[in-house]
């Protein structure tokens, strides 16, 4: 069975920094390109970043490009996602997914961890 599990989310003040983590198992992580989607309230789910199965090559949306870096550790097969310079627009809910379920509107992603940008 697949299983996404992200953490690492909370309350931060705007300009401050936060990393998430996707603990991967049921598949075999390291030749699935791996995505981050968010969900901010009343808005539907949007892509943010991808990373390609090596590592080697990560594309992010416009709004976190910058500031967000999408990494992977597939020895341990887990992805993670470092936020900095955080913003009240990045509230929202984090998932991780494989990128190939973008087709299915991301229907296999994680139960999703909560980023609070608030002063």
């Amino acid at each position: 069975e697949v299983q996404l599990v992200e953490s690492g989310g909370g309350l931060v003040q705007p300009g401050g920094s936060l990393r998430l983590s996707c603990a991967a198992s049921g598949f075999s992580f390291s030749t699935y390109v791996m995505s981050w989607v968010r969900q901010s309230p009343g808005k539907g789910l949007e892509w943010i970043a991808y990373i390609t199965s090596s590592g080697a090559s990560a594309h992010y949306e416009d709004s976190v490009k910058g500031r967000f870096t999408i990494s992977r550790d597939n020895a341990k097969n887990t992805l993670y996602l470092q936020m900095n310079s955080l913003k009240p627009e990045d509230t929202a809910v984090y998932y991780c997914a494989k990128f190939s379920d973008a087709a299915t509107g991301w229907r296999g992603r994680g139960q999703g961890t909560q980023v609070t940008v608030s002063s």
